[in-house]
């Protein structure tokens, strides 16, 4: 972005260099001549920023496809990079109780209320600024009753009926003596004011508060992806959760059923104590790992609750299973040049930029000659009906240049400062694109590791359900002990709990890269938002 002056606003300031008082003073109205005429404004014009110029977020070319599991969420994924992204992209999961709980979610949570009187807010200041292009007009009435003072000396004024003043004397001793005089006025005017945006100190105001609208727009665009995005991670949280919990349930009835089997055996001697102890410490060691559990359902139910905009006393009636969520086969995948048109935080900073751009336009103007044209018309007399009558009229119209001299060096400093604040929200808008990829490569390396570990929990699953089975066909036959059965069961069930907690994973990373892609939000059916509350 070019940091340096428009070149029209160059070649205007160039013609205030003359000597003198004189010289100023002409070169200035040159310069208001010129600079009204060419229509430019101090400071840089804008330039949207380059767009990245990679083609890939990974080192290594990213793979086609996803590894496949003979599970639930283990369907293998592709990617498509002409695939768009839907607005709706949680339906994409299948879900109804989903879709039931988003819905009620983006009525019901206040943050999407607030971001939409942000947006009004930021509406109402550009229409505020867009006021100073025309002139203020105003009126004004003023009558008064006067008394003048008798003590004087000479003669007392007198007012006739057409609003002129005679001398009368209140007195026959003479004028020495005469007494107070009363009289009537009134005076009203009509009063307009203007101030040529001759420098663009207001348009650059303008497109700074433009640019804050438009970042509060995407800002809103943000709201509505990060409520969805946070209430489908929970859903999936709870839906692992429920699995994970069911299965240290299971884990903790074997290891007590175990543990009566060995009271019993215990009692005839068949076991000792110590093997009876250490049976008691793996019951207390699995009841363990259920508190914790429990405690992140409850307070992700408590999220889901507080996300849908309800008090913690008031549940939601959708409650999430892994088996009711199916897992999409094909993922978009939009290149980085595209992205930063996509996600609102980069729009956001992109306005941002823009912002501070136009406000160092008007730290410049500020320095340059400020100025105002102001007219008053009106009438003035005794009694209302003669104000506009045969001299009881009047008018005037003033221009006024100004230009300050000397400041102690403030406005200079400002408009330095105000280029550093370019500078820095330049250097912030690219490290908003940096973590923009970053958070994209990142979750497509989630989605392809997460799915090979959930290839592996899959065969480490079905390899425990393998011996589960042969265990209890062994106990029918008696070769077995029933001890050795549950002792299957039980690393059956821990696979089944890492299972869950991969198929959890393959669900919320897939989720994370509609996030991460942007949310889809340019594909909304009701993208107007109402300006009014």
């Amino acid at each position: 972005m070019n940091s340096n002056l428009n070149p029209d606003c160059l070649l205007v300031a160039g013609t205030s260099q003359n000597k003198g008082v004189v010289g100023r003073v002409s070169g200035y109205l040159a310069m208001a001549s010129l600079a009204i005429l060419s229509g430019c404004a101090a400071g840089p014009d804008f330039k949207r920023p380059d767009a990245p110029t990679a083609t890939g977020y990974t080192v290594q070319p990213l793979v086609a496809q996803t590894a496949s599991a003979d599970s639930a969420q283990g369907v293998a994924q592709h990617f498509v990079a002409s695939k768009d992204i839907p607005f709706d992209w949680w339906k994409l999961f299948q879900s109804p109780q989903l879709n039931a709980l988003i819905e009620r979610t983006l009525k019901a949570n206040p943050s999407i209320e607030a971001a939409q009187a942000a947006l009004r807010q930021a509406h109402e200041n550009v229409v505020a600024q867009q006021g100073f292009f025309y002139p203020t007009v105003g009126v004004s009435y003023a009558p008064s009753r006067n008394k003048l003072a008798g003590n004087m000396g000479g003669n007392s004024p007198g007012v006739q009926g057409d609003g002129s003043v005679i001398q009368t004397y209140s007195n026959p001793a003479g004028p020495d003596f005469n007494g107070p005089a009363y009289y009537n006025w009134h005076t009203a005017q009509l009063s307009v004011g203007y101030v040529p945006d001759v420098f663009g100190i207001n348009r650059r105001m303008t497109e700074s508060a433009q640019a804050q609208e438009e970042a509060q727009q995407m800002q809103l665009q943000a709201t509505y992806i990060t409520l969805v995005s946070n209430v489908v991670a929970a859903a999936f949280q709870e839906a692992g959760l429920r699995a994970q919990i069911a299965a240290v349930n299971s884990i903790i009835a074997i290891n007590r059923e175990n543990l009566d089997i060995m009271h019993r055996q215990l009692e005839k001697g068949y076991v000792a104590e110590i093997d009876v102890a250490a049976q008691e410490a793996l019951l207390a060691q699995s009841e363990q790992a259920l508190p914790p559990l429990n405690k992140q359902l409850e307070q992700t139910r408590d999220l889901i609750r507080a996300l849908a905009g309800n008090l913690p006393n008031q549940d939601v009636p959708e409650t999430f299973e892994l088996a009711d969520l199916h897992l999409p086969e094909e993922l978009p995948l939009t290149l980085p040049s595209k992205l930063v048109e996509q996600r609102p935080d980069v729009r956001a900073a992109e306005a941002q930029l823009h912002s501070a751009s136009a406000q160092y336009g008007v730290a410049i103007a500020n320095r340059l000659p400020q100025f105002m044209v102001t007219a008053n018309v009106g009438g003035m007399a005794s009694s209302p009906d003669w104000m506009f009558q045969t001299g009881g009229s009047f008018f005037n119209i003033t221009g006024n240049i100004s230009q300050i001299l000397f400041d102690g060096g403030t406005l200079k400093a400002k408009s330095r400062a105000a280029e550093q604040a370019l500078v820095q929200v330049g250097a912030q808008y690219r490290s908003t694109v940096i973590t923009a990829l970053q958070n994209v490569a990142d979750t497509l390396h989630a989605i392809r590791t997460d799915a090979d570990a959930l290839k592996a929990a899959a065969k480490s699953e079905h390899a425990s359900k393998t011996v589960l089975d042969l265990s209890g066909k062994q106990y029918q036959l008696g070769y077995i002990s029933y001890q050795n059965l549950l002792a299957a069961q039980q690393s059956y069930q821990l696979t089944v709990v890492s299972l869950a907690q991969a198929q959890s994973a393959r669900l919320g990373d897939t989720a994370a890269l509609y996030q991460a892609l942007g949310g889809g939000w340019w594909n909304r059916t009701d993208t107007k938002i109402s300006l009014t509350p």
